[in-house]
């Protein structure tokens, strides 16, 4: 048995670990894909303190081997249930473990939220993509179209005019809700267009792969569409916590319903990073959670032996 189980290998839950060896108690960390979260598709991040500029592929390596050297045992699982009863937390994985701790932290993260339009499904890795970083590459030399405003959907845009020969960036609201000062150097590519007040409203497609896309725009009311070779979804994220429903209620989005003291209805369950209900979901919030989640388990676990 283990002091604390942590449920999701993103920087919340590898913080969470790191906190909680150091405080003497033995960690384990349960991760269904690979170890950083969201963070690591990011080409570069910038704001993190101390570290000028820094992938997010290298800073989630580097958290994942402090982990390991602090003796954190680690299991690449997906985990499908956790249950509770007579102090001991039982958290069970799609691949048939049953794994046993006094305190779980849930630090499960988000997915990528999609548009939701007919045959979005059929079309991921078929033009479709999330991430220039990994899918970049295939689109060199051509036109890809980049869905999306905000920081993630500005850095990967930056990354995709280095290598294809034009970049449509497609955005519902009239301006940028990423920093102002990704959103000048985006600009000032030559071969970047912005469309503002405008979405998607259809894909187009020929023989299964995605070639083009149906756009409204709200502010005129215009319809147009433009012939692409892929376009990349950075439309926000959303939760996966309803297997846990029963350990923590959820807001009306689908997030944690807790403050940033990490607690929840449970006794020894908590919940940590971008799976929680707050109002900035960055690196550094993510990793706050984790140590803050992670010294209430150990405060739990002390005062239940």
């Amino acid at each position: 048995m283990h002091d604390i189980i942590i449920v999701g290998g993103g920087p919340a839950g590898l913080t969470a670990a790191v906190y909680a060896l150091r405080a003497g108690k033995s960690a384990l960390v349960i991760e269904k894909a690979g170890f950083g979260g969201q963070i690591a598709f990011s080409p570069k991040v910038e704001n993190i303190p101390g570290t000028i500029t820094i992938s997010g592929a290298e800073f989630a390596d580097k958290l994942a081997e402090q982990v390991l050297a602090l003796g954190a045992d680690v299991e690449m699982e997906t985990v499908v249930g956790v249950e509770t009863a007579d102090g001991v937390k039982r958290v069970t994985t799609e691949e048939g473990s049953v794994y046993e701790g006094k305190a779980v932290i849930l630090a499960n993260g988000v997915k990528h939220r999609m548009l939701g339009l007919e045959g979005e499904q059929d079309l991921i890795g078929k033009g479709i993509s999330f991430c220039a970083v990994c899918d970049g590459a295939f689109y060199a030399g051509q036109h890809a179209a980049m869905i999306g405003g905000g920081n993630s959907a500005l850095q990967e845009a930056l990354l995709l005019a280095d290598v294809c020969s034009k970049v449509t960036m497609v955005q519902n609201l009239p301006t940028f809700t990423g920093e102002q000062k990704l959103a000048d150097a985006l600009m000032a590519k030559p071969n970047v267009k912005v469309l503002f007040s405008t979405v998607v409203s259809a894909y187009e497609s020929e023989n299964g792969q995605l070639c083009g896309l149906k756009l409204h725009n709200d502010a005129t009311g215009e319809d147009s569409q433009i012939r692409v070779d892929g376009a990349f979804l950075a439309v926000g994220l959303q939760p996966e916590n309803e297997p846990f429903a029963h350990l923590c209620d959820l807001n009306q989005y689908g997030y944690y319903d807790v403050n940033e003291f990490c607690v929840t209805k449970t006794p020894g369950i908590f919940v940590a990073g971008d799976c929680r209900s707050k109002f900035i979901r960055q690196v550094t919030t993510a990793a706050a959670d984790g140590a803050i989640a992670a010294l209430a388990a150990c405060r739990y676990i002390d005062d239940n032996n």
